[in-house]
């Protein structure tokens, strides 16, 4: 008898974004109307919920081979200085079009690895940022640290500066897996900069986990847990290993395939880690992710105001996300907007003052629909569609597609809603793939997706 493993690991978009970025049409994309609607949305965001920033610091001294992120692996620390000018000047393009001076409600600095700029070149930065903008009622700043080179100077500085939360990468702590994956990093680093944090007074720390990394046991898994349950970060991300070599430039070539934990022998990864995180004392929020019932992250999956976007989730939603750096992704709710992917290609758009924009996507009404629809699943477990706003004709296609996983318990649809079971959680991508439009009228020709399992 097939397992539901083997029936439904499949590739699949993780859905920070709907449309999914493959299938952005950038034929229909101007930046004119991009600038236009960026502009339109603002007006309303920035009067009520204010506007969300993520930078992206593109920089790392090393390769990690799991990470499919954006970066340039370099020592020199000259590159630091230009880069934060470029972002800055790309900040007052946007400041320029704005009707009014922006109010802040949310930075995240990613990377890359944020914690390589020292702590002056990343106070020029955020002063930087605020010389033309506000900071909005309650607003929430956070950055990923690297356990091996954020410093106590670098928690004083950003803690001074607003920044209230911190995530740092841990992936796993078996020296085999983390040789593998190059990135070494000891328990005695992670558990410096996690009490550390604690002392001066971050609210929120975090701590990323990785499942199904080459050579990773349940023992690794259970090693790792019962190491984090000695630090008790706030939240936990126990992200699923993205295998996508076929991505240029991402260093997944550093083992071979066959060291990989495959279907079943890589969910009772998850299934051993989910298992001892919930006896510890978090709780389920949104895919892959566990919070102390403390944190706000957990108050806003009670509250039904957790949002997923490109920074992943968070506990806050503003219509308006202006991704600045190279190959960061903005948001006006109503169109995507992506930078450059170059370094190069970026500094030359920065320098002629134009907006490094190289491709978009404007949402259509029947988008913005199936957007709302696969951000209920992804941070609540359930939608609806009982309120004529968001019918739409193709539903009882969906839900036809969707019968089978019914019948084998992932799923309830009853008075036009369907909740998402305990059991269904580990397939909530399968789920949102039935009602993504996009993906059933082009099925992808090539690779694109890692594995949903």
């Amino acid at each position: 008898m097939i397992s539901l493993i083997q029936k439904y690991n499949v590739p699949g978009p993780r859905y920070t974004s709907y449309p999914t970025v493959p299938f952005w049409d950038e034929e229909k994309f101007t930046e004119q109307q991009w600038i236009h609607d960026v502009k339109e949305t603002f007006k309303i965001s920035n009067q009520t919920d204010g506007i969300s920033l993520y930078i992206h610091l593109p920089f790392c001294e090393s390769l990690c081979t799991f990470c499919g992120c954006n970066k340039r692996i370099t020592k020199r620390h000259e590159v630091e200085l230009p880069y934060i000018q470029a972002v800055i000047k790309e900040w007052r393009m946007y400041c320029n079009l704005f009707s009014r001076k922006p109010n802040i409600k949310e930075i995240h600095l990613g990377g890359g690895t944020p914690t390589f700029f020292s702590v002056e070149n990343l106070t020029l930065l955020i002063h930087g940022i605020f010389e033309t903008a506000n900071k909005a009622t309650n607003y929430i700043f956070s950055f990923e640290g690297h356990p091996n080179n954020t410093t106590k100077e670098h928690l004083q500085t950003l803690y001074d500066l607003g920044f209230r939360r911190v995530s740092f990468g841990v992936q796993d702590y078996s020296p085999k897996v983390q040789e593998a994956i190059h990135r070494m990093q000891s328990f005695h680093n992670v558990s410096k900069v996690t009490l550390l944090a604690k002392e001066i007074g971050y609210t929120s720390i975090g701590h990323d986990l990785i499942y199904g990394l080459p050579f990773q046991t349940l023992e690794n898994v259970e090693d790792t847990i019962l190491k984090t349950k000695s630090l008790l970060p706030d939240r936990i991300s126990f992200y699923s290993y993205a295998h996508v070599p076929w991505l240029k430039g991402n260093g997944q070539r550093g083992f071979n395939d066959e060291d990989i934990p495959q279907s079943e022998a890589k969910r009772q990864l998850y299934e051993l880690g989910k298992k001892m995180l919930l006896e510890i004392g978090y709780v389920e929020i949104g895919m892959d992710h566990f919070a102390l019932p403390s944190d706000e992250m957990y108050l806003a999956f009670t509250n039904k105001t957790l949002h997923r976007n490109f920074m992943g989730y968070t506990a806050s939603k503003t219509d308006v996300m202006i991704g600045l750096g190279v190959s960061s992704i903005s948001d006006s709710w109503n169109s995507f907007a992506q930078n450059e992917k170059s370094l190069d290609a970026y500094y030359i758009k920065i320098n002629a003052n134009t907006l490094p924009v190289f491709r978009g996507h404007h949402l259509t009404n029947e988008d913005l629909i199936i957007r709302q629809h696969i951000l209920n699943l992804m941070c609540h477990f359930e939608t609806s569609w009982e309120n004529e706003s968001q019918f739409f004709p193709e539903i009882y296609e969906v839900l036809d597609s969707l019968y089978e996983m019914q019948q084998d318990g992932l799923l309830v649809i009853q008075d036009k809603k369907l909740t998402v079971t305990d059991l269904g959680k580990a397939y909530v991508r399968n789920i949102c793939m039935a009602f993504d439009l996009r993906l059933k009228k082009v099925a992808p020709q090539t690779e694109l997706f890692s594995m949903t399992i």
